[in-house]
């Protein structure tokens, strides 16, 4: 099976989120819909607390899933559902807003370090109002497979040389894992039929065997042209570490609001009079203490 090609490929971009945290974003609202099913990708991975200890104070989401992965650090987290934890380094949380939430998250150092990122999933219109839930999970839940010599992959989701990750029952039934190639070890990852496929460096550098010796290195997203199944990894001599995540596209119509992602812009236009209104949550939970409906927040993922 010849290797998939390389369609699109760009360094992530520093932005300003929340209530000032600086971040990388690998895309967001500007690559619409070429991610589809996926509509966002921020790595908030810093090194100074003055980048990132602001946080993201209380915003509400509805319409999506957002995927908050550590590694290093800790977020706090509390919402309208009643909800408040941690979600520690390696561990994972996998929100379904669906009708709607209300939550903050602060990252917070553990040993002087920080540092995560966060995958936005699209609804299916048939699913935006669903009910809201969380699937939360330490890191000692998620599995890591020797896949073959060098090549070691945690599987938060999807399947991959039989075994399944333990965040199950997703909508977009996307794979998400993070991988780690020793040097230069060569590396061969299957793609499911129909879906979209994509990688972004968190270390070292691949190479990828397209003919035009492309290759990933930290900060870099690579998304691949539909057509085979398979993607060819050559690690550098430092090794490499990427985040895989592939699903199959909704195309669908997309209404983006900042943290509201609907299919029309009159339902973004009812969801945000709601939150204004304090009619946000469908089904009634207690609001959390220093909640604004006043206008004029900034939100994480604001387009």
């Amino acid at each position: 099976m010849p290797p998939l090609p390389v369609f699109r490929k760009f360094p992530a971009r520093e932005t300003i989120e929340g209530a000032g945290v600086r971040l990388h974003r690998a895309f967001g609202y500007s690559q619409l819909p070429l991610f589809d099913p996926f509509l966002m990708l921020d790595d908030f991975r810093a090194e100074r607390p003055e980048d990132y200890l602001a946080g993201f104070p209380w915003h509400p989401h509805r319409g999506i899933e957002t995927v908050t992965y550590m590694l290093d650090g800790r977020v706090e987290h509390g919402d309208s559902m009643g909800h408040a934890g941690n979600v520690t380094a390696g561990g994972v949380q996998w929100m379904t807003a669906g009708s709607g939430i209300i939550h903050q998250e602060m990252p917070k150092p553990v040993e002087g370090r920080m540092g995560g990122f966060q995958l936005w999933v699209n609804l299916p219109r048939k699913n935006k109002m669903m009910e809201p839930r969380y699937q939360e999970l330490d890191a000692s839940a998620i599995p890591e497979v020797t896949v073959q010599d060098g090549a070691k992959v945690r599987v938060i989701s999807g399947k991959i040389e039989g075994v399944t990750g333990p965040v199950r029952n997703i909508i977009a039934a996307p794979d998400f894992f993070d991988v780690t190639l020793l040097p230069e070890i060569s590396f061969t990852l299957p793609v499911r039929p129909g879906y979209m496929v994509a990688v972004y460096g968190t270390s070292g550098s691949a190479g990828f065997d397209t003919g035009r010796k492309d290759e990933i290195s930290n900060r870099t997203m690579v998304l691949f042209a539909e057509g085979t199944r398979s993607l060819d990894f050559r690690a550098g001599r430092n090794g490499a570490r990427f985040l895989y995540f592939s699903g199959k596209p909704l195309r669908e119509p997309v209404a983006w609001g900042g943290p509201i992602v609907m299919n029309t812009d009159e339902e973004l236009r009812q969801a945000f009079e709601e939150y204004q209104e304090g009619t946000f949550i469908r089904k009634r939970t207690p609001t959390p203490a220093g909640t604004r409906r006043s206008g004029g927040e900034t939100y994480w993922g604001h387009q």
